[in-house]
């Protein structure tokens, strides 16, 4: 039986690590939440490992008997991707766009596909091909930006943000992005305040407000955070995560306390 507190440590490394890749690239996807419109995946935007395990089984064979269909490519790469085949994930998508290499959808598959696998400057130049500026994408717009904000570029990943919003105001996948953005920059109640934005929205993902519970609780209120990862977890669980949280921040305090003060600068008048 888990405890709670590894419960806790799995649920905060995830929030903290993959958070803009799994909520944002992941999900900034087209219509449907899948990565195809119109295809078997759209039906199935989320469920259990085991579930996207026989879809990868099934979709096996279909890609072996037509490697070059490229519907077939794209279904059978996200169902890789989300068992965690990331690397025959891209081989799929490479593949597909050698032969489709203006197939935007394709494209923008592979581009998420390498970022998922932290090949985030060939996922940038992958993604810079899969829209236009005169036909922006704004899934792509998001997807850009958390490619940028994996790199550490927080300032230019916002614009790409703030593009992709003025396509779709509100939109809660985009805004959670942002929100997280923030964060990353360290602008905590510039995150808290997006991410409230992004947790109103009707189509709101349950990780926008379990986001938005980590920033509050990074910020000190951990019950307030407790209360807002309540909606989503079960009472121990939440109770758990905050509690995580708070021992993590108290010996990243700790560690800080620790240090030795850096030497003074000599006036130089002195």
């Amino acid at each position: 039986m888990r405890s709670t507190s590894a419960r806790a440590a799995r649920f905060l490394s995830s929030v903290a690590s993959i958070a803009l890749l799994a909520a944002a690239v992941a999900g900034c996807a087209s219509n449907g939440g899948g990565e195809t419109t119109g295809s078997v995946m759209a039906a199935m935007a989320t469920g259990p490992e085991g579930d996207w395990r026989r879809q990868a089984d099934a979709l096996a064979g279909r890609y072996r008997t037509n490697p070059q269909d490229p519907d077939v490519a794209l279904d059978y790469a996200h169902a890789l991707r989300m068992t965690g085949q990331r690397a025959q994930a891209v081989a799929v998508l490479e593949q597909a766009t050698i032969v489709h290499p203006n197939h935007r959808a394709l494209l923008g598959a592979y581009g998420k596909a390498l970022a998922d696998n932290g090949n985030y400057q060939q996922a940038l130049g992958v993604l810079g091909r899969a829209h236009t500026p005169e036909q922006p994408d704004w899934r792509i717009l998001s997807a850009q930006g958390a490619v940028l904000d994996q790199m550490g570029r927080h300032g230019e990943a916002q614009r790409y943000y703030s593009s992709a919003l003025k396509i779709v105001p509100d939109e809660p996948s985009v805004l959670s992005n942002l929100g997280l953005s923030y964060a990353l920059s360290k602008d905590l109640r510039q995150a808290e305040t997006t991410l409230k934005r992004a947790a109103t929205g009707r189509t709101a993902d349950p990780r926008v407000r379990q986001n938005l519970a980590l920033v509050v609780g990074l910020q000190g209120r951990f019950e307030e955070a407790e209360s807002i990862a309540r909606a989503d977890l079960p009472p121990d669980e939440a109770a758990a995560n905050v509690e995580y949280l708070r021992q993590m921040l108290a010996r990243q305090g700790a560690r800080k306390n620790a240090e030795p003060a850096a030497p003074r600068a000599r006036n130089a008048r002195s």
